[in-house]
Formats: C-alpha cells, structure tokens, sequence
C-alpha cells in the first residue's frame, strides 16, 4: 500500500504534563523509517509511480520486513493518541476537530500535493504540468484517472477509525469500561496473551476477507481487507493504553517479546526467499505464499508490540525539541511522497550508483520537507489549516 498519520495526540501535539514522551519519539523514529522506505521503493524491484533504471535486490530484505510494521506502528500509536485526545474533549467537539485535522488536509492534498506524483509518472503523456492538471477535475479515479490519495490514504483511514471508533472511545474512559478492562488485562497481560491474541483476532479477519478482497489497490476505494487490517492496530492502541496495568505488562515483558519477535522472522524470510527462489521447499507455491501470509502478520503484531515495549522503557523522556518535531511530522508526512518523487524523477537520470541517488534522494527530500514547512506552513495560519495544524 502507498503509505494520520494522527493529529494532535497522535502526530502533531505540544508536549503537556503526563504525556508519553515515548510514542512522540516512536513517531519520529517511524517518519523517519517512512522517508527512507519511500525513497528505498526508487530502487528495489517492486513497483512503484517511478523507478530508477537500475533496481537492486538487496532493498528486498529490508523493505520487506518495514513494510509489514511500518504503518501499523503508527496506527496503534494513533490509537494511544486518538484515547489522549477524546479525555480533554466532549465527542461533538472531537469530531470537529477530526475534521478540521483530518478531513480537510486530505481534501487539500488530493487537489494540490497528490497530483504531482501522479503527473511525473506519465509525464510523457502531457505538453506540461499545467495540460496535465486539468485532468484532475475529471474526477477519475487513479490508476485510470488523475484523483487520489496514494500515500495520504492514512489520513482517510485515521479520520474513519476516529469516528467509527467514538462510542468505543466513550465507553473506555466511563467507569462502566473497569469490568472490561480488567477482563482484557487478565488475557493480554501475559506474553503469550499479548503476542498471540491480537495477532490471532487480525489473523481471523483476514481469513474472512482476503478471499473477497485479495489485491491491493490504489483506487480510491481501498479493499475491506487492509482497511480491517490496520483498523485492528487503531483499536488495539486504545485499548492498551486506557488500561494503565496492561501498558506496564508490556513494557515489563519486552525482552519476551523480543525473542519471540526474532523467532517469527525465522520462518518469515524463509518463506519469503523462497518465494525468490532462494530456498526449495517441497510445498506448492500456493501453500508457501499462504505461510507467508500468515507468518508475515504475526511479524507485524509481534514487531508492533515489541517496539512500543522497548519505547516504554527507554524513550520516555523529554527533550527541549521534542514538541517542535512532533509539530512538524504531519506536514512532513504529507509532503514526503511527493518531494521524493519530484526530486527521485531528476536524480535518477543521473549516472550514479544506486547508493549515491538513495542517499541525494533521502536528504534533499528531508532538507526540502523541512525547509518548506518553516518558511511556508508554520509562520502563516492559513497553511497551518491546510496541513492539519492549530493556528499559530
């Protein structure tokens, strides 16, 4: 999938008494793991809106792995966050704010920063940018039209999660919730109860929809899969974080999870060499994919709550810069693709080595990112709203 990021409490907040210091760096740490991805996704062999014209299959090994944790790491911090914000807020007035953070800078995105990647990836179609954009008031959906969300697709979901999730949301913070909550701490406290539980529940729900659902897309109606999928993590982040024993239970139980977590990627890579016709198996490459599959989703749970649980323990602590960064990851989220596409487009025609471009790609788009966000979104109100920020 092309890669809400959550607004305040989830990716843009001021750093407030009793905050979680260690998902506002685990925020950081997983933008920073999406701008080397993105940029990683020039060069390996999958495809992409862009390539460089030579690929390299040494990307595979570490992309693959990303790509499974990556986006839902932030989905369950947005839970955490989205459970934060809901407690300083009536539920009308949450849901304002889930629009005005959410919705809006989705809405400005698919009009003005989605269309560039989408421009450069035909750019031999068009006379120039300008023949190329009226395209977009077709209102066709990508791939065959010129309308999408590609990376910003994250927004969308996190908006819908938010309201979905409301009445669950009030109930975790009502003293009518301690029944429950106690009844979900005996389960999960323990490090098999943590590792397999929810990773079994996702497994459930793909089973059900992979069949009905079994390809990705990039239309701008995503299949239910993926959206339940990620919709788990959402969920399960609030739900871990409204039950204050169970969040300590996972941090006390990290290093559990951390062997269990590197045992899982054991036969993870095995079936994915195989798939790469590295390793024979005696299997049908049917039943290899499906273990594949299915192992690569415990990868994700397991890689999930063992980074929140090392998070707990070491990262929960300030700094004098931390909120300035947390401010500025969701506009940097919102950027990143298109700067990345924009810059790989000219850097890629380069004769260099691949690690040479990744590396020119990585740091102009970071320099870039940065450089627009304090000269151009942060000073000024208007673009502060567009990008899904408070007013200065």
């Amino acid at each position: 999938m092309n890669s809400a990021i959550s607004t305040p409490q989830s990716i843009v907040s001021e750093v407030s008494p009793g905050r979680r210091y260690d998902l506002d760096w685990l925020r950081f740490i997983a933008i920073a793991i999406l701008l080397f991805f993105h940029t990683g996704m020039l060069f390996n062999p999958w495809n992409w809106h862009i390539k460089n014209y030579e690929v390299s299959e040494s990307f595979r090994y570490w992309m693959t792995w990303l790509h499974f944790w990556r986006m839902p790491l932030l989905l369950f911090i947005s839970g955490a966050g989205t459970y934060m914000a809901l407690g300083k807020r009536t539920p009308s007035q949450f849901a304002r704010e889930r629009f005005s953070r959410l919705f809006i800078p989705l809405v400005f995105g698919m009009f003005v920063i989605v269309p560039p990647q989408i421009y450069y990836e035909h750019i031999g179609k068009f006379d120039g940018y300008w023949d190329f954009y009226k395209t977009v008031f077709e209102f066709q959906p990508y791939p065959k039209g010129s309308l999408s969300w590609h990376h910003l697709w994250f927004i969308m979901y996190l908006f819908v999660y938010s309201l979905v999730a409301l009445p669950l949301l009030i109930f975790l913070r009502s003293p009518s919730s301690t029944l429950f909550k106690e009844k979900i701490r005996n389960i999960l406290s323990r490090p098999a109860g943590i590792l397999f539980g929810p990773s079994a529940l996702i497994l459930i729900t793909q089973i059900i929809l992979r069949p009905y659902f079994p390809e990705e897309t990039h239309a701008l109606i995503d299949d239910w899969a993926y959206f339940t999928f990620y919709l788990c993590f959402f969920l399960f982040g609030m739900i871990c974080y409204s039950n204050p024993l169970l969040w300590e239970s996972i941090g006390r139980n990290r290093k559990h999870l951390l062997v269990s977590t590197i045992a899982m990627l054991i036969p993870f890579y095995i079936f994915y060499f195989h798939l790469r016709e590295l390793i024979e198996l005696p299997w049908s490459i049917d039943t290899i994919e499906t273990a594949f599959d299915v192992t690569a989703i415990f990868v994700s749970w397991f890689t999930v709550i063992t980074v929140i649980a090392f998070g707990q323990h070491y990262l929960n602590m300030p700094h004098p810069w931390l909120a300035r960064i947390n401010e500025g990851l969701y506009p940097f989220y919102i950027l990143h693709q298109t700067v990345i596409i924009f810059i790989g487009y000219y850097v890629c025609q380069l004769p260099w080595s691949i690690a040479a471009k990744f590396w020119t790609v990585s740091l102009l788009t970071l320099i870039s990112c940065v450089a627009f966000y304090l000269l151009v979104i942060r000073p000024f109100n208007p673009t502060r709203i567009l990008f899904g920020m408070k007013k200065g």
